[in-house]
Formats: structure tokens, sequence, C-alpha cells
């Protein structure tokens, strides 16, 4: 077996972006994340995107400054399915924390669901720790292209940044 090395960079997730997205969330989510770009020009959040040398991401997410006084919340990862567990998510969140400290903050927190049993044991390796859980609900596309609610319930994480 051949171990393939891929060169990654995290940036500033742009519009042009969304089009090669598509593997993240449907065209509804999609157009959620350009919402979070317009704030992202005002500073109230940074998105990230994670790209190998095509400049093509194949991870994004979030960290939301306003969520929380004195906390940078991530939301809305997501690592490119067919790219899973190659460590593409933890140079994500590394990313994202390292944003979280240029803006003098010392701690990051996340939600994730309570039956998302993967992307919790990355976020407990990373050094998160749980400490409560809420219920949540968002808007998603169905496969017709109507909108129905999903309802589940989120273990709330956080670590501290030194």
């Amino acid at each position: 077996m051949t171990d393939i090395v891929m060169k990654l960079s995290a940036r500033d997730l742009l519009h042009a972006d969304l089009a090669s997205c598509g593997w993240a969330g449907s065209d509804h989510h999609l157009s959620v994340v350009a919402e979070q770009l317009e704030r992202a020009r005002t500073g109230e959040v940074d998105y990230l995107a994670v790209c190998p040398a095509t400049d093509i991401p194949v991870a994004k997410g979030g960290v939301d400054y306003q969520a929380k006084d004195g906390v940078g919340t991530l939301w809305q990862l997501a690592v490119h399915p067919a790219l899973q567990s190659c460590g593409i998510g933890t140079f994500l969140v590394e990313a994202a924390e390292q944003r979280i400290r240029s803006r003098g903050l010392r701690q990051a927190e996340l939600a994730v669901e309570e039956h998302n049993s993967r992307a919790r044991a990355l976020y407990e390796r990373l050094g998160y720790v749980a400490y409560d859980r809420r219920p949540d609900a968002w808007d998603e596309q169905a496969p017709d292209g109507s909108l129905r609610r999903y309802e589940t319930t989120c273990t709330l994480m956080r670590k501290d940044l030194f």
C-alpha cells in the first residue's frame, strides 16, 4: 500500500467556492453558507475552506464570534465524504482554533449531534470536553426540494485554547 501525502492550506471560503461544495449539503444549505459569508465580510464570523494544491475546497466550516461572548463557536464543519478519516477534519478544526486565538480569545465551543459518534470522537481526541446538551433544529431540503424541519439533540463541547 502506498501512502498519498496531500499538502493542505486553510483560507477564507469565497462565494465562488460554493459551486464546488455540493458535497457539503443541499442547495438550501449552501444558500445558508452564502448568507454566512456576508457575515464574514463584517467580521462577525470566519468561514474557512481547506484546500489541497488545486485550491478547490475539500472541507469547510465556520467560527461564530457572536454566538457567545468571549468564545469562538465552531459550526457547519464538513469534510468531503470521500476524504473523511484522512486528517482533514483535524486540520480544519486546528485552523479554526488558530483564527480564534488570533482574535485574542482562549476558548472554543461546538455542538455535535448526539448520534454523530464519529465526529464526537474526533472532537474529544482534539481536547474538547462535553459540558451540556440541548435540543437544536434547522430547516433542511428534502429530496423533492421542499424544506422540512430537522430536530435533534446536541452535546455541547468546549476546549480551552492556550
